[in-house]
C-alpha cells in the first residue's frame, strides 16, 4: 500500500451537497452536459427565432409564431455542454508549512476536492494536478469513483521543490483543449511578475486564484531572536525580530498581496485569501456566496 503523506478531511463534502457552483463565462466543449456553450444547437434554452430555410428540421419550426406572422421561423437552443475544471494545487515545499493544524497543502487539497465535488456533481470532468517547479498532470475525467482516486492521489502525493508558477502555467495551459474553469491555489510566495504572466496567461478561461497561507504568515507572531527559515531554499536566517521588523514585514506582505488582487482585478478574475485555521466549509461559504451576488 502507498504511504499516506498527508492528512486530508473530506467530511465537510456533504455539507457542500445543498450548494452548486455558480459559472460566469459561457464554456465550450464537445460533451454533452449541464453548461451552457458558446454554439447554437439543440438543448433546453431557447437562444432566439431565424426564418426557415430548406433543409431545415421541420420540428424545429414554431407553429404559434407561424400563427401570428404567416411566416415560418426555427427555434434555435444554446446548446448543452459540459465544463472541464482544472484545478492546479501549489505542492512545492513552502506549501509543506503549518504552525497548527493542517499544512498549507492539506488545506489546498481540502479546497480542490470541494470544488472538484461540486463539478462532479453536475456530472462535469475534472483535473487536480500538482506543480511545483514542474507540473504532475492528471487527466480531466468525471464520476465518483474518479474523485475517490483524486483524493488518496493528494493523500499521497509527494511534496517538495520551488514554486515556478508561471513556467508551470505555460506547460499546463497546452493541455486545456477548450474554454474551461481554471483554478490556481497557492500560497504564491513567488516572484509577483511570474505570478501576474499566470494570471494574464489563463485569464481567457473562467479562473480562480486561491491564495492559502499560515496563520503566522498572514500575521507575524514572533518576538526577539529567532531563526528563519526559507522552506524552498533551505536558508536559514538569524534575526532580532522588533516591532519595527514586523512592521516592515507586514507591509512588503501587503503589497505582494495587493500586486496579485490588482492582477485579477485588472483582467476580471475572482481573487481569494484563506488561513488555514480558517473552517474549510466557511472558505466555501465564502467563496459560493461572493459568487451568487455576481
Amino acid at each position: 500500500m502507498t504511504e499516506k503523506r498527508h492528512s486530508i478531511d473530506v467530511s465537510f463534502l456533504k455539507e457542500l451537497d445543498r450548494f452548486s457552483f455558480m459559472v460566469r463565462k459561457r464554456v465550450s466543449s464537445v460533451y454533452a452536459g449541464s453548461r451552457r456553450s458558446i454554439h447554437s444547437g439543440k438543448g433546453l434554452d431557447t437562444r432566439g427565432y431565424r426564418e426557415y430555410h430548406w433543409g431545415d428540421e421541420p420540428r424545429t419550426i414554431d407553429w404559434n409564431v407561424y400563427a401570428r406572422t404567416e411566416k415560418l421561423y426555427v427555434r434555435e437552443f444554446e446548446e448543452s455542454k459540459s465544463l472541464t475544471n482544472h484545478i492546479l494545487l501549489d505542492a512545492s515545499n513552502s506549501m509543506e508549512y503549518s504552525s497548527e493544524g493542517p499544512t498549507k497543502f492539506e488545506y489546498g487539497a481540502m479546497l480542490a476536492i470541494g470544488f472538484a465535488y461540486l463539478v462532479t456533481k453536475d456530472n462535469d470532468k475534472f483535473a487536480i494536478s500538482t506543480f511545483a517547479t514542474n507540473v504532475s498532470f492528471s487527466q480531466p475525467k468525471r464520476g465518483r469513483k474518479y474523485l475517490l482516486r483524486a483524493i488518496d492521489r493528494l493523500a499521497e502525493a509527494e511534496t517538495g521543490g520551488k514554486t515556478s508558477i508561471e513556467e508551470c502555467v505555460k506547460q499546463y495551459e497546452k493541455a486545456i483543449r477548450s474554454r474551461s474553469l481554471v483554478i490556481i491555489i497557492s500560497d504564491f510566495l513567488d516572484d509577483p511578475k511570474s505570478i501576474e504572466s499566470a494570471i494574464y496567461r489563463l485569464s481567457v478561461h473562467e479562473l480562480i486564484v486561491i491564495q492559502v497561507m499560515d496563520k503566522t504568515e498572514k500575521d507575524l507572531q514572533v518576538d526577539g531572536l529567532a531563526k528563519l527559515t526559507d522552506m524552498e531554499s533551505g536558508e536559514e536566517l538569524q534575526t532580532y525580530v522588533s516591532k519595527n521588523f514586523q512592521k516592515n514585514y507586514q507591509e512588503l506582505l501587503n503589497e505582494h498581496v495587493y500586486r496579485i488582487q490588482e492582477a485579477c482585478d485588472h483582467v476580471g478574475v475572482d481573487f481569494y485569501q484563506f488561513s488555514n485555521d480558517k473552517p474549510i466549509f466557511e472558505a466555501f461559504l465564502e467563496t459560493l456566496s461572493s459568487r451568487r451576488r455576481w
